[in-house]
């Protein structure tokens, strides 16, 4: 699909790899909205940004996720990507007790997933006006193999969200809307910080650019980096995938 002259959504445009998709795709003649929940956060990515405009909103809250989609429609009638970025991640042993993993699992399963759902589904009259659309779902290395010691079910919503991807492009293929999945391995940014990112993470920069690509060529799985390889050893043999990712093969 054509990756210039589109008008963007990104949720959790303001740091990380949420913000570098703002900056390449600004940079590449769109128009960018970007959301998040933090004002300040925004106020700072905005000033870094050109044709880029910010709208204040959390995608687990369902009026802000409303006023969100009556904005959209109403500003934005000509939105035709919409980049659901915005993600929720735990770093905890699940086997501890009293970590709380049930109420853990209930914030990334609506962030990760339920959130993406309502999103989409209210969306998706505006992006099926359209002469050409797109939805691109950040999913993970971890929809494939578990990160057990550190993301147990942070893994989980993204499998989940990996399915629920499958599902919408197959129901979307005979009309304007293309439907992708972004795979990032781990990636250097405050939200990876705590398990290694700085030292063992790719730069965001280099997801944002995969994603371009592999948008202008179609390719509706986008595997970056080293989730390629984790990839293939899962349909090869999906338990040997599961011991790489945790450093046991």
């Amino acid at each position: 699909m054509k990756t210039t002259n589109n008008t963007i959504l990104i949720t959790g445009g303001s740091a990380g790899i949420g913000f570098e998709m703002a900056k390449l795709f600004s940079e590449a003649g769109n128009r960018v909205i970007i959301t998040g929940r933090n004002k300040e956060r925004m106020d700072k990515a905005i000033a870094k940004l050109k044709n880029t405009t910010d709208i204040v909103s959390d995608v687990t809250n369902a009026e802000d996720v409303d006023k969100l989609v009556a904005q959209l429609q109403k500003d934005h009638p000509d939105l035709n990507v919409v980049i659901n970025n915005a993600g929720n991640a735990h770093y905890y042993n699940m086997t501890d007790h009293g970590v709380n993993a049930f109420e853990k699992a209930s914030e990334e399963i609506l962030t990760n997933y339920l959130s993406i759902i309502r999103l989409n589904e209210k969306l998706l009259p505006l992006l099926k006006q359209q002469q050409e659309a797109a939805i691109v779902n950040v999913s993970s290395i971890v929809a494939f193999a578990a990160r057990a010691n550190t993301l147990p079910t942070y893994g989980a919503s993204k499998a989940a969200l990996h399915s629920y991807t499958n599902s919408l492009r197959i129901m979307l293929k005979n009309g304007p809307v293309k439907v992708f999945e972004l795979m990032p391995p781990l990636v250097d940014t405050e939200f990876s910080a705590i398990i290694g990112g700085a030292a063992n993470g790719i730069p965001p920069k280099q997801v944002a650019e995969d994603m371009l690509a592999a948008m202008e060529n179609d390719k509706y799985e986008i595997h970056v980096g080293k989730t390629a390889e984790i990839h293939d050893n899962f349909f090869a043999l999906a338990a040997n995938a599961v011991l790489a990712m945790n450093g046991e093969l």
